[in-house]
């Protein structure tokens, strides 16, 4: 009788234990599925980039590449550590801040474009310089406004391509290893039957295995390199455009996709070397080792999150005082597109939507006949940070040409040195070319350090002919080597005008 007491109060009591451990169990498994979605989030908010310079080491790093305009590097130097400060934010105060666009004032060849170039480069950012005068009203002609984010989308793209490729790239390379053995020593047909021995075939395979193992230490050492091997190799038609480029580029490439999917893909086999077939068949395992969906995806947000658009020559959509007020329409009309671009809008691509509020936008101009000012005040209200650059003096010409990491100097040493002349440049040379390229400049239209380079092509474009036949082992660029070739053309101004 106790005994059937008894039972059902152990029966509930092992019942209760049950639950507990099915509810540990439980809450286990949900704390573990929640550490795995925090971290996916935290990979997501994650960008490619890895950037984590102060502005003073950004500044550093300009400094040795571009000559002086230390304040527009401070300017650029703090936009960028913002975004990195940016990203550390948690969302609810993330969503309410936004990029302070950046527009740089300055005469052409000063380091506007430079500037921008660099900092994109040291960012790991997609980056995309643009030039507003190419783009004009829908209706008129010229280029969709939208195309920008579209080429910025396409960027992002590439970049996360290669940061893919890399990581797959070892296994890509084992795969490859495999595919060019299966090509030089297929395996042998299993032929089974009654009267078949299974010592005989496994003898067979491990024979197989040996001659395999032989021809890997082969390929390792490179010796067969030359031998020739039958691929099927993919055909790749070009893509044909459809329409004009009169905001129907997005339209473009839809049907160019949609083509691509209906059409059937030819494959044509080819006998090339083993060389040539280990690039084709690491192109081939590569790609398929790759999302596309998840790259389109990283892409996206990698743009919206550090893309940046270098807008150039902005000063030629402002109307100026003295232009027509037919020029005035089409002008308006791209400051108009540009404005939602710049404050922030959904732009459709081949990719995703791209959202356009956190990009980085810096644009530049001359602003010779126009002001800031002339830009419409909405449009002028998105760039808060305005720098002015400045004009390069002599000194500025000196130090271009002698200090940054590949210097014009050391450019053209090393392109003649691959013809066996060695260049050398004194400072009394240097400086000679300072003052020319100074002079011409203040004398005709000043083009900044962009006239470094057509006054170098002039001095040394006898050296540069003769180099390959009958140039002297050895060239010293001195003063009087540069007034030689240079004075005649620069002191008569109708000839430095068109020649410099």
């Amino acid at each position: 009788m106790k005994f059937a007491v008894g039972r059902p109060a152990f029966a509930v009591g092992c019942s209760v234990i049950w639950s507990e451990i099915l509810l540990n169990r439980f809450q286990r498994k949900q704390k573990f599925f929640m550490s795995v979605l925090e971290k996916k989030e935290s990979e997501k908010k994650e960008p490619v980039t890895t950037l984590t310079m102060t502005p003073r080491e950004i500044v550093a790093a300009l400094d040795r590449h571009i000559i002086g305009q230390d304040e527009a590097k401070r300017s650029v130097a703090i936009a960028l550590r913002n975004r990195y400060r940016w990203r550390k934010l948690p969302d609810n105060i993330r969503r309410e801040i936004t990029p302070k666009n950046i527009i740089m004032i300055g005469p052409t060849g000063v380091g506007k474009t430079e500037i921008t170039r660099r900092l994109a480069a040291m960012a790991g950012a997609p980056f995309v310089k643009v030039e507003a005068s190419k783009y004009t009203e829908v209706g008129y002609y010229g280029r969709d406004v939208e195309s920008m984010v579209r080429d910025l989308a396409e960027a992002a793209v590439s970049l996360v391509t290669k940061k893919k490729k890399e990581e797959v790239f070892e296994k890509a390379t084992e795969q490859v290893e495999e595919r060019l053995l299966d090509l030089l020593l297929p395996a042998p047909p299993e032929s089974w039957s009654p009267d078949s021995n299974a010592d005989e075939i496994d003898a067979d395979q491990s024979k197989h295995q040996r001659n395999r193992e032989k021809f890997r230490k082969m390929l390792r050492d490179g010796t067969l390199e030359e031998r020739e091997v039958e691929l099927s190799i993919e055909q790749r038609t070009s893509p044909v455009q459809i329409f004009s480029s009169m905001g129907m580029e997005q339209m473009d490439v839809e049907f160019q996709n949609m083509f691509e999917k209906i059409a059937p893909r030819k494959t044509q086999l080819r006998k090339v070397p083993i060389s040539q077939a280990r690039q084709i068949l690491l192109e081939q395992e590569t790609e398929a080792l790759m999302d596309s969906d998840s790259i389109n995806e990283e892409a996206i947000k990698l743009a919206e999150n550090s893309g940046m658009i270098f807008i150039d020559e902005i000063d030629k959509v402002c109307g100026a005082s003295d232009s027509s007020k037919s020029a005035d329409v089409s002008r308006q009309g791209v400051q108009r597109d540009l404005l939602p671009i710049v404050e922030g809008t959904n732009v459709q691509t081949k990719f995703g939507t791209l959202n356009t509020e956190y990009i980085l936008f810096i644009a530049a101009g001359a602003f010779h006949q126009s002001r800031p000012s002339d830009l419409m005040p909405e449009l002028q209200g998105r760039f808060p940070i305005r720098v002015e650059l400045k004009d390069l003096t002599r000194d500025d010409f000196i130090r271009i040409l002698t200090e940054p990491t590949n210097s014009l100097t050391k450019q053209y040493q090393e392109l003649l040195a691959i013809d066996g002349v060695q260049l050398e440049f004194t400072k009394e040379g240097i400086e000679t070319l300072a003052d020319i390229a100074f002079h011409v400049n203040q004398s005709t239209q000043n083009i900044g350090a962009r006239r470094l380079h057509t006054i170098l092509e002039r001095l040394l474009e006898n050296i540069s002919f003769q180099a390959p036949d009958d140039a002297p082992e050895k060239v010293v660029v001195d003063a009087e080597y540069v007034r030689e070739q240079l004075e005649e053309i620069s002191q008569d101004e109708d000839l430095s005008k068109f020649i410099l």
